[in-house]
Parts: structure tokens; sequence; C-alpha cells
């Protein structure tokens, strides 16, 4: 009996032994990913840092679009440029630019707005509010 004891402390202590060698090897890896998760964030943050400054100094005309649309995107940007901090509703933002108040003009304000949205300039802190990105 008292073999049998031995035999099963020598098991128990083998199987420590194994899961302990387990365990430092888990720990080693949630190190290495920890550390290459926070690289990734900080690339991340420098890639959006960078996406938003070129987003402020590149036109946002395409070759297909004709100037006066350049224009039109170029006075947006530079409201929100000048308001920062401003939530605006598209009515709004054509009353501070003096740009015609119709149906179809401000739809296709939406349609800008919308755009510097996806391109990460402005953001939307509610339904039909836009404010410039952070």
């Amino acid at each position: 009996m008292n073999n049998d004891i031995t035999d099963l402390l020598t098991s128990l202590q083998a199987e420590h032994d194994r899961v302990a060698v387990r365990a430092d090897d888990l720990r080693r890896q949630i190190e290495h990913l920890a550390t290459a998760l926070a690289d990734a964030e900080d690339r991340l943050a420098e890639l959006a840092t960078a996406r938003k400054v070129y987003a402020e100094l590149a036109p946002t005309r395409t070759a297909s679009e004709p100037a006066e649309q350049s224009t039109a995107y170029q006075a947006i940007v530079n409201a929100f440029n000048q308001h920062p901090d401003q939530e605006f509703r598209v009515r709004d933002l054509h009353e501070l630019l003096g740009m015609p108040t119709d149906d179809p003009a401000l739809n296709v304000t939406r349609s800008r707005l919308g755009r510097l949205t996806r391109q990460g300039f402005l953001t939307q802190p509610g339904r039909g509010l836009y404010q410039k990105g952070t």
C-alpha cells in the first residue's frame, strides 16, 4: 500500500511539472501577443492620424469632379475647420455658407457630408448632425 501511495505521489508530481511547463509556455505566448497587440494598436493610431491629416490637406476633388464641386467641398471643409467643436445640420451649414436651402441643394450637400464622414474627416454625433472628426 505504501508503494501505491508513492507511485501516486510520483505521478501527481510528474503531472504537476508537465502542467507547470505548459503554464509557463502560455504565459510567454500571452506576453508576446500582448506586445504584438500593443504594437498593432499603436500603428493603427498612427495610420488614423495620418489619414486625418491627409484628408484635411488633400483636395477632395477627383479627376471626374468639376471645379465647382471641389469649391463646394472646400467651403464645407473650411467651415468645419473654422468651427471644429460645432455640430451642424445641413440647412444650418448652407445658411452659414450662403448656399441655397432648397431640397435638391441640401441633398447634394448631404451626399458630400456622407462622403466626408466615410473618409473620416467628419463624424455624426446624432441623426442629421455632422461635426469635424477628432
